[in-house]
């Protein structure tokens, strides 16, 4: 059977979306992620004119959705003209070729839309990186079914068809653009562990912003930063991490990372190839979990974040939940009854402004335990580390005694230990 779930008439680019339901799967669960397809579908600047939900027992080889329903959709194709047909899942490239024929038009699946929205928005060296990598990546095991058109012959040296020797050459020169991205991308992880470790030499809190796509990540950054960084209502309308500097309410410094947003069925290799950007999550000191409460499946949301993280190895990190979006009554009442499952959390609308002072609160009172107290005599002739104390510690009292400072200064681990040969007083204070 096959359902035809919605029309709508466009004039430019338009695109049918194919989803398929198994035998014992969940309805809502695959619809949920047909309108993520849609969403994803708008955010590559295209329309959607109709949906299609195949229902059926397995997958089927040749077509994926059998030839029954290919040539099914393929009438309605004929009849409202579509540019493009869309698959909520990864297709094999003779499914795409076989169902390209069918319907004589360009068949995309989940995870080329992903790509080419990810081409589009990524600006910075590295982000442009980390796509071209997942494109090859995607490419390479689909070479052998772009080939089967040319003459393939079996038998020993000087007997192999063009086919064989052309699908080698292309094998071969994929994996070696392949060694060469990913060196490239190490070289951007040296860089970004020693900025890592250059900051950690200061004292700064790391804290990197996680969350579904669309859910207000850049947004809240804005708020919280007073930056400027690009937000729209759109999924992966930011792409490129982007690292601001906030000052919580004790005057402490931190830096909050937004990360690339995450979705249902992100595929693996996508996690793979943005490794660079996501050390970023595992390296943090704390994860701030944005989730739009207003969302119908919030609960699927948090899950699916939950499971990339789990992959990445972050999940079980320190974690503050922000229930963002409460900007009307179901957001608000969502936030609420969310609030009972993850305690450690806070509800705010990064529109607005409103639950921001009680944000940031929470934010100081997560990283506390990050710094202690000192009471300190330090010979003038040590400007050096006095220096490195007012650029780099919050300096509570202070106090000028012949040739010693005497100050009370609240500094990261790292720092005391410089400072352990000039503690007055004993007791050191965890704040």
């Amino acid at each position: 059977m096959t359902e035809l779930l919605e029309t709508q008439s466009n004039e430019v680019e338009t695109v049918l979306l194919v989803g398929v339901l198994l035998h014992g799967e969940e309805e809502w669960r695959v619809k949920d992620t047909m309108d993520e397809l849609a969403q994803l579908s708008e955010s590559a600047g295209a329309e959607v004119k109709g949906r299609f939900l195949v229902r059926q027992q397995k997958i089927k080889a040749g077509h994926y959705i059998g030839t029954g329903k290919a040539e099914e959709i393929a009438n309605w194709i004929k009849e409202n003209r579509v540019s493009m047909v869309v698959f909520d899942d990864d297709l094999t490239p003779a499914q795409g070729r076989n169902l390209q024929q069918v319907f004589e038009t360009r068949v995309l699946d989940r995870t080329q839309l992903i790509l080419d929205i990810f081409a589009q928005r990524a600006q910075t060296k590295e982000g442009c990186l980390q796509v071209e990598l997942a494109q090859h990546q995607y490419l390479l095991p689909r070479l052998r079914n772009m080939w089967t058109h040319l003459e393939r012959q079996k038998g020993g040296i000087g007997l192999r068809g063009p086919g064989e020797t052309q699908l080698e050459m292309d094998r071969r020169r994929l994996q070696e653009l392949i060694r060469t991205l990913k060196r490239d991308l190490e070289l951007v992880r040296t860089r970004r562990n020693e900025q890592r470790r250059g900051r950690r030499r200061h004292g700064w809190a790391l804290v990197s912003i996680v969350g579904y796509t669309n859910a207000g990540k850049s947004t809240l950054l804005n708020r919280l930063s007073g930056a400027d960084i690009y937000a729209e209502n759109q999924l992966f309308a930011t792409l490129d991490p982007t690292t601001r500097q906030v000052e919580l309410p004790n005057h402490e410094p931190m830096l909050m990372t937004d990360t690339v947003g995450f979705i249902q069925k992100l595929p693996h290799h996508l996690v793979d190839s943005f490794k660079a950007t996501l050390e970023e999550v595992v390296e943090a000191d704390l994860l701030v979990h944005v989730i739009d409460a207003a969302n119908p499946q919030v609960e699927t949301q948090i899950e699916a974040v939950h499971k990339v993280l789990d992959e990445i190895g972050a999940l079980e990190k320190p974690m503050l939940y922000v229930f963002n979006k409460i900007d009307d009554e179901r957001g608000r009442n969502a936030a609420k009854r969310l609030a009972r499952q993850f305690p450690k959390s806070t509800a705010v609308s990064a529109q607005t402004g409103e639950g921001i002072t009680e944000l940031f609160d929470e934010l100081a009172d997560c990283l506390k335990g990050r710094k202690v107290t000192l009471r300190l005599s330090v010979p003038l002739s040590e400007g050096k580390l006095i220096a490195t104390l007012q650029k780099n510690a919050s300096i509570l009292e202070q106090e000028y005694e012949g040739a010693n400072a005497d100050l009370l200064v609240r500094v990261s681990p790292q720092l005391a230990a410089q400072c352990k040969p000039f503690v007055a007083d004993s007791s050191t204070e965890i704040l």
